[in-house]
């Protein structure tokens, strides 16, 4: 059975490539979605052009891994892609943040980087030659933030493990690749405060255009997906400006 697993599918981009892997992978027999809002997903199933599983449960807890874990062992399915695509972030400094809520900045942690590396290793085994893992990180990714410290570093934690790991499995002929958008126009905001920065908006993208690119960006077997000029630009600059200058920029910028 050919599968495609995709978390955080209940919203924002992850619910966007739920739409969009059927008409990448046309052979496909389900495509499993995991997030924890089960009517979301139900409401997906319903419009969508493949069969879809439903695994509802909060990542950050052990209960939906059992449920994945029973599902792979009975079934053995042949995993096409899996997309890595629960995560939040929380605008504000860290000890703003950490005075509003103590649990958030490491549940950011757990959820943005343990889960995502935990579903990798519990699908590898059932991915063969051809197969792609894509995973969500970000713009944010290329250099640390102020006031998005955390969430920087999460992603800055994806990147760097999906460089690392696409390396591993090359001999494999598994392929993985690293979306890095800046702003997305999805729910994303709604949990991290509003989008404030003028440059952020202006830049905005659309969660189908992200994900069509980044799509494409995986059959061409690419290691990172960036979409737009002026991430790309920003993609550029942070690997030849040195970051303590990046930083001191984005300081004055926030006075």
């Amino acid at each position: 059975m050919k599968t495609a697993v995709v978390t955080g599918a209940s919203s924002g981009m992850g619910r966007e490539f739920v739409r969009q892997i059927g008409y990448f992978y046309r052979d496909l027999d389900e495509i499993w979605v995991i997030a924890r809002r089960k009517e979301r997903l139900e409401r997906l199933a319903e419009n969508s052009r493949v069969q879809v599983r439903i695994f509802d449960g909060d990542l950050r807890k052990k209960p939906v891994y059992r449920k994945l874990y029973t599902a792979l062992k009975e079934e053995h399915p042949d995993i096409r892609m899996l997309v890595n695509g629960a995560g939040f972030g929380k605008s504000g400094t860290v000890e703003k943040i950490a005075g509003e809520d103590p649990k958030i900045q490491t549940d950011m942690v757990d959820l943005n980087c343990r889960a995502l590396t935990r579903m990798t290793l519990m699908c590898l085994p059932y991915m063969s030659a051809g197969s792609r893992i894509i995973n969500l990180a970000s713009a944010a990714a290329f250099c640390p933030q102020p006031s998005f410290a955390v969430y920087a570093a999460t992603k800055s934690y994806v990147l760097s493990f999906s460089r690392g790991l696409g390396a591993e499995l090359q001999k494999r002929g598994i392929c993985v690749t690293a979306v890095c958008p800046g702003p997305v126009d999805t729910e994303f905001f709604t949990v991290s405060g509003a989008l404030n920065s003028p440059l952020k908006k202006l830049t905005m993208a659309k969660a189908p255009q992200v994900v069509h690119q980044a799509l494409k960006d995986s059959r061409k077997r690419k290691a990172l997906s960036v979409f737009g000029l002026p991430m790309k630009a920003v993609h550029v600059g942070t690997k030849l400006i040195p970051h303590g200058l990046i930083l001191k920029i984005e300081e004055r910028l926030s006075e």
